[in-house]
């Protein structure tokens, strides 16, 4: 096929092998921008370089919009195209500090360049922005960006409180980066002072005033669990409304599978399935079966085939990958899917014929994968168990629950057989250098009226981490599958610590007297050995902490870089896709493999890469609105208890002062150093610590401290704790 365009593209015949319906490639487009003079629309773009069909025009503005993200081009706020490189601007997004500067975060960039007050009063905090980048002025080590232009706002609503004073009225926002928004009297509604609003943004900040808005929804004036979560789901612009189009959509989803459109989907309702998830899950993911063989167990992971609902770039999916996951409240989600799926036909609820995909794994008897198998398959799920109910039942020194009575015999025993082999797969995970981390939670109880009744603590027992260990077995599976057979979709990738982390990890050790067989780049199992190393020390907990806060956070990406904390070359997320769409992108890739192979695939490495930065985001977002739910209510909660004195933990250390989590409730509060033994304090981050200068004073994290609760800031989520007295250890 000649190149029909008017541009020379020497990579054309490429685009012909890769896509149905190819256009100029990104160096050919590069070529023709670099020669223009201005910024070119897309529609003129499309002119000039002849693109003649609908579908040409789809995929050119697709190309555009990645060449974007990739930092190729920019766009600026009239939508026009220009070649980044030739501008010598840089693209990214700014995060305000409430003391009113702020820093420009680019992947074009080693690290964060400083905004100045004054450059701030142009933008809020997330704003996508090009910058000019220049080298500091003396005396900082940060470079300087300037705003060169607002590419995308981030906020079209704003959630806070309204003040009104001296005849001026303002609401200060729940997002405490983002400046006051001023609200002229005449489009307060009915809003009084103190009220909690939502605000729609008319004028946005420039450098000479703040932004403005209109009240459009009065949300109370009492904090309870409800409008905590209302200010959140402003705040991060969490998508909460169902379109038209899915409401529409919602009527037709089936209530129960239809045998007769079943397609490729094996039968194995024979086998004893079973589900082992939280006391109030409602959505259920997968389900577990295994059975002893020749050489060790052969264990089925049958997880939702939620792809056979939910089709790709139909009302359902698109919903789905704005949401990207769903969200977790004490007592409320905001699911990805709708309820008709998530909780219903999707499900795998107990004694329901479902659609599922099923990864097949055959492990010998030293935890070790030695053959897998994907397919779909209709099951019947025979037990819906709790992670309690199943280690009681496991447990030696437990009673065996109640609800066992009702277990079919089959499923008890796969059960029994489920156990065994975890406790192979936990020694393979030991063996490799698997890192697992002593972590405990706790749980948000919400009282009839609202109001937060107690927070609980509760431990991981060893059903969860069966459950955990069987789910990783098939996300592996699942990435080499994928891998294996070069289809794009979205890894799970987790990097190796930082060089910097590392430098202080190892500095702070040898401090404590411990010396690390690793300098610059630990494996894990370096580090799994160190912490083994340290059990029997009193400081082990502190060195645990130090440790964990030197890890990367952990990404999704459309090209496998393996997964460091695992101690894995290959991971994927493929079992919750009712809850995250990376898992349902996985799932379509490996339905293609199966059944689809010699027909194209629908998604393209770019348009991987740009699902896998998208789902990155919304997962990023998600994790924020949680913790700032949890800290309003953890606030909510010890109100109550101003003037009591408690025992708790230094859980960080910082110059103004120590964080101190409460060992009853693990809700965290503020020591100011102000409140501490009267001194000079010299703070080390390295060693993670506050020394006195007179007085000898040492304050470092895991130091046991008993405080009094002091104030309580419901609008900044806040605790004040007064220093009591330290305990010794």
């Amino acid at each position: 096929m000649k190149n029909p365009f008017n541009i020379p593209d020497p990579e054309f015949a490429e685009q012909v092998q890769k896509y149905p319906n190819p256009i100029p490639s990104r160096r050919a487009i590069l070529d023709f921008l670099s020669k223009e003079n201005k910024l070119l629309k897309l529609e003129t773009i499309a002119i000039k370089i002849g693109i003649r069909t609908e579908e040409e025009f789809d995929g050119l503005r697709f190309r555009l919009r990645t060449m974007v993200s990739d930092g190729q081009l920019m766009v600026n706020r009239k939508n026009g195209y220009g070649v980044r490189s030739k501008l010598d601007l840089k693209q990214g997004h700014v995060q305000a500090h409430q003391d009113g500067f702020g820093f420009f975060i680019s992947s074009e960039l080693d690290d964060d360049a400083f905004v100045s007050p004054k450059q701030m009063r142009k933008v809020m905090d997330g704003d996508e922005v090009l910058a000019d980048v220049q080298a500091a002025r003396k005396g900082r080590g940060k470079t300087d960006a300037f705003i060169v232009e607002v590419i995308k706002r981030a906020h079209k609503t704003v959630a806070g409180k309204l003040v009104v004073e001296d005849g001026m009225a303002y609401v200060k926002a729940d997002n405490t980066r983002l400046g006051d928004i001023m609200i002229p009297n005449d489009v307060m509604g009915s809003a009084k002072n103190n009220d909690y609003v939502t605000v729609s943004i008319k004028k946005y900040p420039d450098k000479h005033r703040p932004a403005f808005g209109e009240v459009i929804a009065i949300l109370g004036q009492q904090l309870n669990h409800e409008l905590s979560m209302q200010l959140t789901i402003v705040s991060e612009n969490l998508p909460v409304e169902w379109p038209e189009a899915v409401e529409q959509a919602r009527q037709l989803i089936p209530e129960q599978v239809d045998e007769s459109t079943l397609g490729p989907h094996k039968d194995i309702r024979h086998l004893p399935l079973v589900t082992i998830d939280g006391a109030d899950a409602r959505d259920f993911d997968d389900a577990v079966y295994a059975e002893p063989t020749d050489n060790g167990y052969k264990l089925l992971v049958a997880i939702a085939d939620v792809s056979s609902y939910v089709q790709p770039d139909k009302a359902l999916d698109k919903e789905a990958y704005v949401r990207g996951t769903s969200v977790y409240f004490p007592g409320r989600v905001i699911p990805m899917l709708p309820l008709e799926l998530s909780n219903g036909i999707c499900s795998l609820n107990p004694n329901v014929d479902r659609l599922s995909m099923v990864c097949e794994m055959h492990i010998n008897g030293m935890g070790e994968i030695q053959s897998y198998e994907f397919y779909r398959g209709l099951m019947h799920s025979h037990a819906r168990m709790t992670y309690d109910q199943a280690w009681a039942y496991l447990d030696e020194n437990s009673e065996s629950p109640k609800e066992a009575s009702s277990w079919p015999k089959a499923a008890i025993d796969s059960l029994t057989h489920m156990y065994h082999l975890f406790q192979s797969m936990q020694m393979e995970k030991y063996a490799r250098g698997g890192i697992e981390f002593n972590s405990s939670d706790v749980y948000i109880v919400i009282g009839e009226d609202g109001m937060v009744a107690d927070i609980k603590g509760y431990e991981r027992n060893d059903a969860h981490k069966l459950i955990e260990n069987f789910m990783i077995a098939a996300n592996v599976c699942a990435a080499k599958f994928i891998e294996k057979h070069d289809v794009p979709a979205a890894f799970r990738c987790h990097n190796s610590p930082p060089e910097g982390k590392v430098k202080d990890l190892v500095a702070f050790l040898k401090g404590l007297g411990v010396t690390p067989k690793f300098k610059d780049s630990p494996t894990p199992k370096d580090l799994t050995k160190l912490l083994n190393q340290v059990q029997h020390r009193q400081d082990r907990n502190l060195i645990e902490q130090v440790v964990l806060r030197s890890q990367s956070l952990a990404t999704y990406e459309s090209s496998n870089a393996g997964h460091f904390g695992l101690a894995l070359t290959h991971y994927a997320h493929f079992t919750s896709p009712i809850r995250r769409y990376p898992d349902l992108m996985v799932h379509r890739a490996i339905d293609h493999i199966l059944y689809h192979k010699d027909s194209r695939y629908r998604y393209t490495p770019e348009q991987a890469d740009a699902i896998a930065k998208q789902c990155s985001m919304t997962e990023r977002r998600a994790e924020m609105a949680s913790r700032e739910v949890d800290a309003r209510l953890k606030c909510l909660f010890m109100q109550q208890f101003i003037g009591d004195v408690m025992t708790g933990t230094v859980s960080g250390v910082t110059r103004f002062g120590l964080f101190v989590q409460l060992e009853q409730y693990q809700v965290d509060g503020l020591i100011h150093v102000t409140s501490l033994p009267n001194d000079y304090y010299h703070y080390d981050g390295v060693k993670h610590q506050l020394t006195g200068e007179r007085g000898g004073n040492l304050f470092r994290l895991t130091d046991r401290i008993e405080i009094r609760v002091a104030q309580v800031d419901l609008d900044d989520r806040k605790i004040d704790f007064e220093f009591v007295q330290k305990i010794k250890q």
